[in-house]
């Protein structure tokens, strides 16, 4: 949290602020985070697995 109701979603491999939809995921509400980590790790779960099927 980076101030009262004001969260940075990071990304865990680089350390950056995530981005999402071309923006970076700074001082966003908590709700939103909340949503948007959910997706980022949708996604990279699907990355994951589609790449577990072309090895």
């Amino acid at each position: 949290m980076d101030e009262p109701n004001s969260w940075t979603v990071f990304d865990i491999f680089t350390g950056q602020p995530a981005e999402f939809e071309k923006k970076m995921m700074v001082g966003i509400k908590t709700r939103r985070a909340e949503k948007i980590v959910g997706e980022l790790n949708i996604q990279d779960a699907k990355r994951r697995e589609e790449a577990g099927r072309e090895s």
